[in-house]
């Protein structure tokens, strides 16, 4: 049997019992689907010689509740915030407005636009902090003005 066709077997056989193990520990669709999914790759990377069925099963298992664990963990140690929150610790009353325009974009433009305009960084050094070329910068620059343009256009109709 090729590899190919043994790793879709796996993932069509296990899949749904790892979700649901998964959904119980996360309660969380995002986080479900990214547990399985390294659970699989970790399959693909180690290729454990198993002894049985029961014994694969039980690896997968181990894997995904582990990975699960670590994701339960992270959210303890790194809670998420509020938008208000955020913009309470990290913007000047006069900033909060443009803060709040920038978490609407998506993240390519909202992280070169942050950058550029918020934290001062020329185009050059964006390019160089998130290894893109400068022509890709400029780029998400014009859409993430434009998209900030549409969105107050929308807000003020």
């Amino acid at each position: 049997m090729s590899m190919e066709k043994d790793v879709r077997e796996i993932v069509m056989k296990y899949s749904d019992m790892l979700y649901k193990i998964c959904i119980v520990m996360l309660c969380n669709e995002q986080d479900v689907q990214d547990a399985i999914q390294d659970t699989f790759c970790r399959y693909l990377e180690k290729r454990p010689d198993f002894r049985d069925e029961g014994h694969e099963k039980a690896w997968l298992i181990r894997v995904a509740t582990n990975r699960c664990r670590d994701m339960l963990r992270f959210r303890l140690r790194h809670p998420k915030i509020s938008i208000d929150e955020l913009e309470n610790s990290l913007a000047a009353p006069e900033q909060k407005e443009i803060l709040r325009e920038l978490l609407e974009l998506p993240v390519r433009q909202r992280t070169v636009m942050y950058l550029h305009y918020v934290e001062g960084y020329r185009i050059r050094e964006v390019a160089e902090i998130l290894h893109i070329t400068e022509g890709a910068v400029k780029m998400r620059l014009q859409r993430g003005r434009e998209q900030m343009q549409q969105l107050r256009r929308e807000a003020y109709n």
